[in-house]
Order: structure tokens, then C-alpha cells, then sequence
């Protein structure tokens, strides 16, 4: 018989010390946030064109069903830091919290205003956020309707090594292994940062192969199609070949889809490899390599996890996340239930470490 946590009490602050949350959401900045980050050029624009929206996010920010109502701000999708230092950072005693922006600057159709507020958001992240509390880290926010302009912007952030992955929607308007996008990969790649794919979507496309959904139930329940098409995308286009090390972390994407797509694809892959030859090894085995998955939401009933974990055959693709202060947030309650303790540690900590290299002062 597999031994699992124990989780009757459901509070696990205790085994959470030491760990690192790799998706919490701050509350997106304001305008009037931004301004000071802005050159002169672009400040006139964002007054010019009137983009003085109250935040600039891709999470509605007064909808009740985007945080817990037990946690976070009232009002807001995300947190303020002073909320996280006390519900998870001292709550939890984490070595680290990597903050996961969801960002309107990413989704802009002039890339060149998105490039700005990207810009405007990173150096604005860096100094409210990043320095003000040592246990940050953050995902850089960039705009991929010029890959080149997205590719320098990580250049200019690297040199702060707090800046730890590179943060995408996963609907993007094209495949995202598309070549177009390779000088993102190789800025990536050369500063050793993971491209992060978050639940979202640009809406440059209808979300399903059939048009819009009427409901967003339809969304959320199908929303891991995105996340198999663009793993898929990646492999068959020979990305983790061309960029042996880089790595691709899929955020609030589920986890129980992995295991039959894999087996899935790399069954297919037999059969029509000749069309893919860059491909010379099972995609099974270059997900296991490249591709790593956060915890939250776990979509599995908790006397199938442990089943469900063993068909990964491999403990380093689980990357521990709280969600804060989303409605996925479980609160101490925050190791999935029935999870294997083989997969505990790997999860809350060493995956971490060996996924973001930036990561590595915290060993």
C-alpha cells in the first residue's frame, strides 16, 4: 500500500516550511502605478489614448469568484504584499514565492503600447515587490507581438536575478513553438529561465477548435485543450531539440491529463515519426524532461492521486503552488490529499531549485 501525507487535520504548515510557492498572484498595478516607469513618449500616449484603466489585468478584478472570500483583499483578484508576508510567507515560513502576474500589457494588439506597460510593469514589480521582501521572486511579463522586442526585454530584466521565468498566456495567437517566437526561446534559454504557460488567453482566436463558448463553464472545463496543444506544438516543432535546456513550466493547467497524453502522443508519434525527425526520442520522455507542471488546482479525487502520480513514472515534473489568493487556494490545506510522500519533497522544494536555476542561492 502506497503511504500518504496525512492530511485528516488538513493543515500542513509544518511540512510547508522551507518551501517554495511557485504561483502567487499580487494584485496588478493601477495606471497611476505605472506612470513613473513610463518614458515621456509613453506617458503621453497611455493619457493620450485613455489608458487609465483601474487595473490593468487579464483577471477581472471585481468578480467575487476570482479569490477565496475567506482570503486575500477585498475587492481585488490578487494581494497586496503586506496580505501575502502574512497569510503565506510568515503563515508558511517559505524559503520563496514566485509572483505569477496576470497582466494586461501581455495581450495588447499594438505590441509597441504592450511592450511599454510590460516594460512599466517589470521595473514597477521589481521596486514595490521584489524589493521589499528578500523571500520574491518574480515571472517578467512580455508581449509577443514583436518576439524580438519580447526577447530584449528579457535581455534588459536578466541582469536581476529575481527575475526567475518568463510569463505567457497559453492561448496565444499562434502555436507558441512556432518559429517566429525562437528569439524568445534563446533569450530564455541564455539567461536560464523557464517559459511559464498560465491558464488564459489573448482572445486573438475563439478558445475551442468550434468557435466561443456561451458559458464559462465550457471554458474552464475544456481549458486543458490549450495546454496539450501547445506541449504538442513545442515537441513537433523541434523547440526542446533546437533548446536542449529549456524548460517549460504549465501553470494552473490540472495535472491528471498528463499521464494519457503522453502515452498518447509517444503511441502516435510511432506510427508518423518520419514527419517529425528532430523528434528521436518518445515525447514522453521529452515532457519528463522539459515540461513541469504546478500542483494547483489538482483535479483528481484524493483515492486516485496516488495512482495518478505513478503513471508520471518520474517524481520531478510537480512543482508545489498555493494559487493565493485565487478560488483554487486551499489554505493550509495545501498539499494535495493523498499525495505520496516520494513526491512531497521533490514537489515543495528541489523541483523548484532544479527547474529555475535562478533559483540556486536558496540550496
Amino acid at each position: 500500500m502506497l503511504q500518504t501525507v496525512n492530511n485528516s487535520a488538513r493543515n500542513d504548515r509544518g511540512v510547508l516550511a522551507g518551501a517554495i510557492d511557485c504561483d502567487v498572484h499580487p494584485r496588478a498595478p493601477y495606471t497611476e502605478d505605472l506612470m513613473p516607469y513610463f518614458d515621456t513618449h509613453w506617458a503621453d500616449i497611455a493619457s493620450h489614448r485613455g489608458v487609465v484603466m483601474r487595473e490593468l489585468t487579464s483577471y477581472p478584478p471585481h468578480a467575487p469568484l476570482t479569490r477565496r472570500p475567506d482570503w486575500g483583499v477585498e475587492g481585488q483578484a490578487g494581494a497586496t504584499l503586506e496580505k501575502i508576508q502574512a497569510d503565506i510567507l510568515d503563515r508558511w515560513g517559505l524559503k520563496a514565492a514566485i509572483l505569477t502576474p496576470l497582466f494586461g500589457g501581455a495581450m495588447m494588439h499594438d505590441p509597441f503600447l504592450g511592450e511599454a506597460l510590460c516594460r512599466a510593469h517589470n521595473d514597477w514589480i521589481q521596486k514595490e515587490w521584489l524589493d521589499a521582501d528578500p523571500r520574491l521572486r518574480a515571472s517578467m511579463v512580455v508581449n509577443l507581438g514583436r518576439p524580438e522586442a519580447a526577447a530584449a526585454e528579457i535581455d534588459r530584466m536578466a541582469a536581476d536575478r529575481r527575475f526567475v521565468q518568463v510569463i505567457i498566456p497559453v492561448q496565444t495567437e499562434i502555436p507558441i513553438g512556432r518559429s517566429v517566437n525562437k528569439p524568445v526561446f534563446e533569450a530564455a534559454q541564455r539567461h536560464g529561465m523557464p517559459i511559464g504557460l498560465h491558464a488564459g488567453s489573448m482572445f486573438r482566436n475563439p478558445p475551442s477548435q468550434s468557435g466561443y463558448y456561451s458559458t464559462f463553464i465550457e471554458d474552464y472545463a475544456a481549458h486543458i485543450s490549450a495546454f496539450t496543444a501547445q506541449v504538442a506544438n513545442l515537441i513537433a516543432e523541434g523547440v526542446f531539440a533546437e533548446y536542449p535546456d529549456l524548460k517549460v513550466v504549465l501553470i494552473e493547467s490540472g495535472v491528471t491529463w498528463m499521464p494519457p497524453f503522453m502515452w498518447r502522443f509517444s503511441k502516435d508519434w510511432r506510427g508518423v515519426r518520419n514527419e517529425v525527425p528532430w523528434v528521436d526520442v518518445s515525447p514522453a520522455e521529452l515532457v519528463r524532461k522539459h515540461v513541469r507542471l504546478t500542483s494547483q488546482p489538482f483535479d483528481a479525487p484524493p483515492g486516485a492521486i496516488g495512482k495518478v502520480l505513478q503513471q508520471f513514472r518520474s517524481t520531478d515534473m510537480l512543482l508545489f503552488s498555493s494559487d493565493y489568493p485565487h478560488w483554487h487556494f486551499d489554505g493550509d490545506a495545501a498539499i494535495p490529499e493523498g499525495m505520496t510522500e516520494e513526491f512531497v519533497r521533490p514537489m515543495l522544494f528541489d523541483n523548484a531549485i532544479a527547474t529555475y536555476s535562478r533559483l540556486g542561492d536558496l540550496k
